[in-house]
């Protein structure tokens, strides 16, 4: 995994100071949520697929369900994502086909009903291109307040070289996608607005985002 710039060390740094200042903040923990296990190789050059015009969560790891849902309130200090490395062909196809430069962004979930999901919360828009072919870790300018059981998901405007594909069938990711929506990739289907509420009903079996969000834990939070 290629180490991080000096840069976002330095405003992760930062944003935990910020956060762990509460008198009790010893008891704190900090968590990798989606971390059950290694991503696996994005997709790209080889076989390449990217996730396109959506807001998706992982749904299942192997074993680990749910490994995207926040274990316990605290706040989101940044997220990081596994990117492959689409060849000048491959970037020219997927910027025309789908919406321009590749960009990514984490987006918070509150859980209802019949698969709808609520966005509560949501980081800002990154540009990946030049970070394609390795690992980057972006520092969230303003922390995410989250709360035990709510989903962190991958909102992805455009598309973005950040799927594992050909793994086992235990492992599946879930879209921002409705029914008979499943095939429609290229159909704009992103969450990005606050409050807005969308069913995630597409299952996507044998493959994984590769991406996971650096949680702080409250220290007054109960398990």
């Amino acid at each position: 995994m290629p180490s991080m710039s000096r840069t976002p060390l330095l405003a992760i740094a930062a944003a935990l100071t910020a956060v762990l200042a509460a008198p009790t903040a010893a008891s704190a923990d900090v968590v990798e949520i989606g971390k059950a296990a290694e991503p696996g190789a994005s997709s790209c050059p080889d076989n390449c697929f990217a996730v396109s015009r959506t807001t998706g969560y992982q749904a299942k790891i192997g074993t680990t369900r749910g490994p995207m849902v926040v274990p316990k309130d605290g706040y989101l200090v940044a997220w990081t994502i596994a990117l492959g490395k689409p060849g000048e062909k491959q970037t020219e196809f997927f910027e025309r086909r789908l919406g321009g430069e590749s960009e990514a962004l984490i987006t918070v979930l509150d859980p209802q009903r019949k698969l709808n999901s609520r966005v509560v919360a949501q980081g800002t828009t990154r540009k990946l291109e030049r970070f394609f072919g390795t690992t980057v870790q972006f520092p969230l300018p303003r922390a995410l307040r989250v709360k035990k059981g709510q989903v962190v998901a991958l909102t992805v405007p455009t598309w973005a070289p950040a799927l594992a594909v050909g793994l086992g069938g235990d492992t599946s990711w879930r879209a921002s996608r409705a029914r008979g929506q499943c095939d429609d990739s290229g159909v704009q289907t992103a969450q990005a607005e606050r409050n807005q509420s969308t069913q995630y009903y597409c299952l996507y079996r044998t493959a994984r985002l590769a991406y996971s969000a650096t949680l702080v834990t409250s220290p007054y939070a109960k398990d």
